[in-house]
């Protein structure tokens, strides 16, 4: 069952603690007491006076809003775009969008997670940058670059292939 611990449990063991620090103890000693913070434990004792027992249940983290969410509407214009176009990714969809009226446009990872989330992109289809290959010996530097190179050294060359 790993980390799950009963609702009830966590409220009534909080209880007890902040029933100590309210009956007089030091909310320090407390708080090693029950293997806490001092913190934490003012957070209880200020929820227990304000709400009662209620107030002890573990809360959720969950943000109330999301003031950068994404309009709805730029949303459907993001899937409405890449179905009369089905060949269009992300940066060109993010171009076509920075020439309309819009308050903000996306940015180009916006607009690829829109796709993505709706269905509409496959991440795993896109073939991956290749790491085992991408870079290779020699003993002279490539044609085209200055400067030489002491004698026993090697030269790391470095490219953007793409695996097949």
């Amino acid at each position: 069952m790993g980390g799950f611990v009963d609702q009830q449990a966590v409220v009534e063991y909080r209880y007890r603690a902040v029933c100590e620090v309210l009956g007089g103890s030091p909310i320090g000693e407390v708080a090693v007491r029950y293997g806490t913070t001092r913190q934490s434990l003012d957070t209880w004792r200020t929820r227990f006076t304000a709400e009662g027992k209620t107030g002890l249940a573990d809360r959720s983290r969950r943000p109330r809003t999301s003031p950068m969410k994404l309009d709805a509407e730029v949303e459907a214009l993001i899937c409405e775009l890449r179905r009369e176009h089905p060949r269009w990714g992300a940066r060109r969809i993010c171009h076509e969008l920075a020439g309309r009226d819009l308050a903000v446009a996306p940015s180009r990872a916006t607009v690829h997670r829109v796709l993505t989330r709706n269905g509409m992109i496959d991440p795993q289809a896109q073939a991956p940058w290749c790491s085992a290959g991408s870079r290779s010996r020699r003993d002279t530097p490539p044609c085209g670059t200055r400067g030489c190179l002491p004698p026993g050294r090697a030269f790391l060359v470095l490219t953007q292939r793409r695996c097949r």
